[in-house]
């Protein structure tokens, strides 16, 4: 299957087209630790508003890993350049490991 692909977030917008790729159904569900104004945010894909934010970006990931696991979605951690700096799976992995 080919699918496009535009989101943007935080400050980074992304736009993937024409690539097979598999994604889980949960896509959305997906969550970003991203910069705010008043430290690290938690951000749902797609969404406006910050789910919650924190005072460091710690306290942000460990939200988020929760969220995450719970909902079984991928965490994206971003860096303080807004670039993705690490990638987490916390439900059926789209892309894992080849043995």
């Amino acid at each position: 299957m080919t699918y496009e692909i535009k989101g943007f977030c935080g400050q980074v917008e992304t736009t993937i087209i024409n690539m097979n790729l598999s994604f889980s159904k949960n896509t959305m569900a997906n969550q970003h630790v991203v910069r705010h104004s008043s430290g690290w945010a938690v951000k749902k894909a797609g969404a406006e508003k910050a789910s919650s934010v924190h005072k460091t970006q710690k306290e942000a990931i460990n939200k988020a890993k929760s969220i995450a696991k719970t909902q079984k979605s991928e965490l994206f951690i971003h860096g303080k350049d807004g670039k993705i700096r690490e990638r987490n799976t916390y439900g059926k992995d789209p892309f894992p490991p080849k043995n």
